[in-house]
């Protein structure tokens, strides 16, 4: 008998783990509820009910294949050695089957179970599966893991155009078993359970996933270059939550976009190109938590950057986290995260570097916020994201580079349309006033709208002599975008 234990992995298509499992013989499932890891590692409630939500689609088209999914509990992921091998040895189970995940305590959870199992006779096989390349067989000439994305990006596709990664057939019908699949629960404790708005945004299930990513490249992908920068237009995917739980497979996501684009990675559609270069960025991120294992204890990958005197602001913090700072643009993407689990990339950047460079607060409190939101939440591409703005990661935005959020807004959101729909307190405002209705003025202003926490001028000279203060920095000037 073999096991599936599945993670971030919640499909039936595409997974290598599965179909292995199932080529072996009859096929079990498994899938742990680990709660207190969950809090431990910021999971957001709304990712929680999300993987629930596609455990429970899963369940019913692993059941069509006479599958059963099982849940057991792991509080933390300390006792999955102990509760999985004791499930092993009630089902007879000869081999186990994941597909790797990333980061610290993921390696150091599957070591252990690994461990555990082959002590008892049980074999433990790991699949890659949710990146194109193993984490350590992207290298420099020198044999280092890449620092520079862009350098990363010319050897992946390389590798690409020399051999693509193929799908993974399905498994098909198993003879019945006698094992039922459980109940998958609908809620777990300690995660309150999201708005059913919210909840409407991401439906559950491969189905959704595949429809969502059949209409992009069919539809959207042409012109995802042009439009992707602009949050009140749809120009983006929407498949990051599905990708992150692993409802649909990067494998799937690079199949769709070459076959829209005839095969082709560098020239062809330019929407095309531009997208699989965001699929190969969340490689990348995956490839860098591997080979500098600081970045997933909370450090700063740019060790010089440790010294950063950040402000301990508690105030400031809790505006920009309750999207009170008296800037629009930043108040309306902080809203739109908050009511639907998701931010525009875009507006990802800008909140992160209105945060560190602005208000001068550590990364790693905007890292955390996002985590405990995003419907999306993926540890290595939050933290990329996060040091990239903040300045302390790998090929991260020059220190003395920063956003201004006003020019941002006016470039991106020109007319106000993604402002106003977040801030319907600033309906009132033309699309001049819109960005900054502390400039307004009058009597009345804008009565329901606080004053800017921050005056971006200041500011920016601070965080300038904040990071040129550091050991080995030298002033290079300042760009104000």
């Amino acid at each position: 008998m073999q096991m599936i234990w599945l993670r971030s992995d919640l499909r039936l298509h595409d997974n290598t783990a599965l179909s292995a499992a199932a080529a072996r013989g009859p096929t079990v499932a498994v899938f742990l509820v680990s709660p207190q890891q969950w809090l431990e590692h910021d999971d957001a409630p709304c990712k929680v009910d999300f993987w629930l939500r596609n455990l429970s689609e899963l369940s019913r088209a692993l059941g069509e294949l006479n599958i059963p999914l099982l849940i057991r509990k792991a509080a933390r992921w300390d006792d999955a050695p102990t509760v999985l091998l004791d499930l092993c040895q009630q089902l007879n189970i000869d081999a186990v089957h994941v597909n790797e995940e990333y980061g610290i305590h993921e390696t150091r959870r599957d070591a252990a179970v690994a461990q555990a199992l082959k002590a008892k006779g049980i074999t433990f096989h790991s699949y890659l599966d949710q990146l194109l390349f193993k984490p350590g067989t992207v290298l420099t000439k020198t044999g280092t893991c890449f620092q520079v994305f862009s350098q990363f990006r010319k050897v992946c596709y390389d590798r690409l155009r020399g051999s693509l990664p193929p799908l993974i057939v399905a498994p098909g019908v198993q003879a019945s078993l006698t094992t039922n699949s459980d109940k998958i629960p609908n809620h777990i404790d300690g995660f309150e359970t999201p708005e059913e708005t919210l909840r409407a945004l991401w439906p559950a299930g491969e189905t959704e996933a595949r429809r969502r990513l059949h209409t992009f490249a069919d539809a959207h992908i042409d012109y995802y270059k042009s439009e992707r920068d602009f949050p009140a237009k749809p120009g983006t995917s929407q498949l990051s939550a599905y990708i992150a739980a692993g409802v649909i497979s990067p494998r799937q996501c690079l199949h769709a976009a070459l076959q829209s684009n005839q095969g082709e990675f560098e020239s062809g559609k330019v929407g095309a190109v531009t997208w699989i270069n965001e699929l190969l960025w969340r490689e990348f991120y995956k490839h860098i938590l591997v080979g500098y294992p600081r970045v997933s204890r909370h450090r700063a990958f740019r060790p010089e950057t440790e010294a950063l005197a950040w402000r301990d602001a508690p105030e400031d913090l809790l505006a920009w986290q309750e999207a009170r700072t008296g800037l629009p643009i930043i108040d309306a993407a902080m809203r739109q995260l908050l009511a639907t689990g998701w931010m525009h990339n875009r507006l990802r950047m800008v909140v992160a570097m209105f945060l560190t460079k602005n208000l001068l607060i550590d990364w790693r409190e905007g890292e955390r916020f996002f985590m405990r939101h995003l419907i999306d939440g993926d540890l290595a591409a939050n933290n990329g994201g996060w040091q990239w703005s903040s300045s302390t990661g790998t090929d991260s935005a020059p220190y003395f580079r920063i956003f201004n959020p006003l020019s941002q807004s006016e470039k991106f959101d020109a007319e106000g349309v993604f402002i106003k729909r977040w801030l319907p307190e600033l309906a009132g405002l033309n699309k001049k006033e819109v960005h900054n209705p502390a400039d307004v003025g009058g009597l009345f202003g804008v009565a329901d709208y606080p004053s800017p926490i921050v005056n971006l001028s200041t500011s920016r000279v601070r965080a300038l002599a904040a990071f040129k203060n550091l050991p080995s920095r030298q002033n290079a000037g300042g760009a104000y975008e």
